[in-house]
């Protein structure tokens, strides 16, 4: 499965005074390249929570590297690091259009349902199961 990288233009809105990005956003770049990662997976969050599967961020973290400016678009390389059938775990490289490393990050997540209870995504959907090992086997 070839997964492609996430693409944001920088916004006006995200930019301080010196047209800088501010640190928070790429931490919702790395939100907006998970969801869409797990679309072309072809398990969005919308499928899995009509199946009464969500999945919450357990931690974040990023490191910065590289200053982002106004307009420019960054690709977001994520890969599926880590897979357990009740967690898994992303890394986040966030490319500038010059191609330097603006930030790096990863998160990490687990199955739950609707009353907050830890799910086992191999025993609740075995198909969805075998998705997420394939990445992770291909991420590595």
């Amino acid at each position: 499965m070839e997964l492609l990288p996430y693409r944001h233009k920088a916004q006006y809105y995200e930019t301080d005074t010196m047209q800088i990005v501010h640190h928070s956003n790429y931490i919702r770049w790395m939100e907006e390249a998970r969801v869409d990662l797990l679309e072309q997976m072809g398990l969005g969050y919308d499928k899995m929570e009509i199946e009464g599967v969500l999945s919450p961020v357990l931690s974040v973290q990023c490191e910065f590297k590289g200053m982002t400016r106004f307009a420019e678009t960054v690709e977001i390389r994520t890969q599926l690091t880590k897979y357990t059938g009740v967690r898994f775990e992303l890394s986040y490289e966030m490319i500038g259009p010059d191609g330097t490393l603006r930030a790096r990050g990863t998160s990490a997540h687990c199955f739950i349902d609707g009353s907050g209870k830890p799910i086992s995504l191999r025993r609740r959907n075995p198909a969805w199961d075998a998705l997420f090992c394939r990445c992770a086997q291909e991420s590595r």
